[in-house]
Order: C-alpha cells, then structure tokens, then sequence
C-alpha cells in the first residue's frame, strides 16, 4: 500500500504571512496541535501550539483584551514557524512513512510530490486504521498465531494444509523472532469450521501453534 492511497488530501495549512491570531483560531477550530505553512503551493514550515504559547502574552499580563490583539497582529506565522519539515513523498509505501515517524518520534508527515508540492497528510492513526484492516478487522474472525521455521516453503506448506481443509486464510502477518524463527498469525473467514481440526493437523506437521482466539 502507499501513502497516496491512505493520506488525507487538501490539508489545512496557512501562510507564512498570517498572524499567529489568525493561526490560532485555526488550530483551535479543526483542534490541531500542529500546522503546516504554504505558500503558493510549496511547504515552507511547521509550526504547532507551543510555539505561538512562546509568544504569546502570559495569562498574568496586564495587557488589555485589545492591546493582547494588537500584538498578536504584530506577529506573523513567518517568525515562529520551523523551516525544516520531515516529509514524505506521495509514491512511498506506508511502511516507508511509519519508519519515518518511527526515526523521528513524530505522529504525523506531510506528503509532498515530487516536485515538491504538497498534497496530503499522513498520520500514525491512518496507518493504525490499515494495519487494522489488514488484520481483517472489524468482524467475527478466528486467530491463530503459530511459531515456525525461517525456511523455504514454510508458508506454501500451511496455506496447503488450510485449503486441504476447506479453510480460507483472510491475512497473514510475520515477525521475526530470531534469524530462524517467525511468529506467524493466521486470520481465517469469520468462525472457521474445523477450527480444532486444523490446529491438530498443524500440530502434526511440526508447526507449533502457540495462540489461538475467535474475536467477533
């Protein structure tokens, strides 16, 4: 999957040229913490409510509600916002972009084409959202999470030993253990029939099933 797929197009943004004021309402509005600044098309900056917390005036100020005003007309977007932005480009898989987030402890990346323009935003719940989906969720479906080898025709075998059975297998997802050895959860049809069947046979043909759980 890539980012173009799943990221939200036509965020909201401001320009460099718009007072923290008017900012702030914004943010306030669509209760972001953080903004992105365009001009003409091209990402220029960020900024988020910390910063325009810096400038603004302390709750104990003495200034009037106007005077408050005034000042924060006097301040644009351009004097607070950061110039570098960690982006992501609209071709890239979605692993590509959680990696990124990942590296940078950020929960969120514009999305740039390639030349430059942005086109979107992808956020760490967008990706939340497919690895969900692609977990086969919502929905009554039975888990089975089994260990197995890292080798050859590990995964043809099983998926044989579920189609042998008249079982369908809705997902599948890996991770390493060790440089020999895989978790690998199996997310079958809604309530698979032969549930206990098929856990005795992969039992039988050395894959040992270490989880299982119907949820729905």
């Amino acid at each position: 999957m890539f980012v173009a797929s799943r990221m939200t197009r036509h965020p909201v943004s401001v320009t460099s040229d718009a007072t923290i004021q008017q900012a702030d309402r914004l943010m306030k509005k669509h209760k972001f913490h953080r903004m992105i600044v365009v001009d003409d098309g091209k990402l220029v900056g960020y900024f988020s409510d910390r910063d325009i917390m810096r400038v603004a005036p302390s709750p104990a100020t003495t200034l009037s509600k106007f005077e408050i005003r005034s000042l924060l007309d006097k301040i644009s977007v351009r004097d607070i916002m950061h110039n570098k932005v960690i982006t992501v480009n609209e071709g890239a898989t979605l692993e590509e972009a959680a990696l990124i987030m990942y590296n940078n402890k950020v929960g969120g990346l514009p999305v740039v084409s390639d030349v430059g323009a942005v086109v979107g935003i992808i956020t760490a719940t967008d990706i939340l959202k497919t690895f969900i989906e692609m977990m086969g969720l919502p929905g009554g479906k039975t888990r089975l999470t089994l260990e197995v080898d890292n080798k050859v025709g590990v995964m043809a075998d099983i998926t044989k030993i579920f189609a042998d059975n008249g079982i369908n297998i809705d997902s599948f997802i890996t991770c390493r253990q060790s440089d020999h050895r895989y978790e690998l959860v199996v997310r079958l049809d809604e309530h698979a029939a032969g549930f206990d069947d098929i856990k005795k046979i992969l039992d039988e043909r050395g894959y040992k099933v270490v989880h299982t759980v119907k949820i729905g």
